[in-house]
């Protein structure tokens, strides 16, 4: 997958850079719970482990049945536009040419695209204005882990293909193991991403503190999701919150970093705009994967065979957040 390298790329790229050093200023004080890592990955270290480039959908064929559930304008022009944003692994990242996107929603759009018979043309765009993009017409497709909630069923239609979520990290010398209950951030400085679903749950639940008789939490929003792990590892915030995959897999790269816990799951899907006719083909072409084996496939490479759904849905509701 090639995007056009743009300013807000060699900032992420700097970023990283950066990150990458304050691991390395940092004391490893202990280790977060041992994950998988992507094949290829070399382990929690200073230096970025190889990012796996193993071409898992090699030899798919077209799936006939659900390219007849398509459109009969897509069938006829055969192709798509996605959106989509560039975070961290194992969903989506930049390998050193700075322009080569890889990762998991990477394979699984060329995946769906091969097996519908379609070009899928995929143009790189901020994580908070691809859904809104959807809306107008800009896009047919959106990726970049957007979890399933109900506030986004109501103008977004989608089709699942992981169970990602919601998880916590703090640097290792943290006295926190595990946050079960949003009053064990009150009084703490929170770092997420803008327009994420963490960003949502944190303002949300904001007055539980209150309720608590306790100070307040501070959220701190980046737009770049290697920024919010700066911001953690300098101390400038004393927890993050991201998604479970991607927490999982930056802590074995980053010294002096931990995985808390996860705090709750979600479904995460493809998006369209809501009343799309492209779901049906969607689904039917991730059941298909899942049934001639590139879909465990694909999660192997990644290392988050455990994210595996037991079947694509479109929209279901929203997996229920815990009460506290």
């Amino acid at each position: 997958m090639k995007i056009q390298r743009t300013a807000r790329t060699r900032r992420t790229t700097v970023l990283l850079a950066l990150t990458a050093a304050a691991g390395l200023a940092l004391t490893a004080c202990g280790s977060g719970e041992p994950v998988a890592a992507p094949a290829g990955a070399t382990g929690k270290g200073g230096a970025q482990a190889a990012l796996p480039t193993e071409d898992v959908t090699a030899g798919i064929r077209k799936n006939e049945a659900a390219a007849k559930l398509l459109p009969a304008d897509v069938r006829q022009r055969g192709k798509l536009t996605l959106a989509t944003s560039v975070g961290t692994p194992p969903s989506s990242a930049y390998l050193p040419d700075g322009k080569t996107v890889v990762g998991l929603d990477a394979d699984f759009a060329q995946a769906v695209g091969k097996a519908l018979g379609l070009e899928v043309k995929t143009e790189l765009a901020g994580f908070e204005v691809i859904l809104p993009a959807l809306g107008s017409g800009k896009y047919d497709i959106g990726m970049g882990n957007f979890g399933v909630t109900e506030e986004r069923r109501k103008t977004i239609d989608f089709v699942t293909y992981i169970n990602d979520g919601q998880g916590f990290a703090a640097r290792a010398d943290s006295k926190l193991s595990d946050i079960t209950d949003l009053t064990q951030l009150c009084g703490l400085k929170v770092a997420t991403g803008a327009g994420t679903t963490f960003e949502r749950t944190l303002e949300k639940n904001k007055d539980r503190c209150a309720a608590a008789g306790k100070k307040p939490y501070e959220v701190n929003v980046f737009a770049d999701t290697t920024a919010a792990w700066l911001a953690l590892q300098q101390g400038r915030s004393e927890v993050l919150m991201s998604t479970i995959n991607g927490i999982r897999y930056a802590v074995t790269q980053q010294p002096g970093t931990k995985f808390l816990n996860e705090y709750r799951r979600l479904d995460v899907g493809f998006a369209f705009k809501k009343g799309s006719e492209l779901p049906p083909a969607f689904q039917a072409a991730v059941n298909g994967l899942k049934a001639d084996g590139t879909y465990d496939r694909i999660l192997k490479k990644w290392g988050v065979s455990a994210s595996g759904i037991a079947e694509s849905r479109i929209s279901p509701p929203e997996i229920p957040a815990p009460t506290k």
